[in-house]
């Protein structure tokens, strides 16, 4: 039985291992196959007519990152 256990649990940490490295390479956040919210031509989920003060510095940030890219 603990056999199973410790067999289970390698597999569960090398799958993380591999999803975490393929973050830290690609900078790129994991996505399901239909694309989610962003598929349906939204940009956000709130029903707000302005972004938060929270969401503007996010997406200034990455504004700014999307510039400094090299590629």
């Amino acid at each position: 039985m603990i056999v199973v256990f410790l067999a289970t649990f390698a597999i569960f940490a090398l799958v993380i291992l591999a999803l975490s490295l393929g973050y830290l390479i690609k900078r790129k956040s994991i996505q399901g196959s239909c694309g989610g919210i962003s598929s349906l031509g939204l940009e956000k989920v709130c029903d707000c007519p302005e972004p938060c003060d929270a969401r503007k510095k996010r997406m200034a940030r990455d504004a700014q990152r999307q510039n400094n890219r090299i590629l």
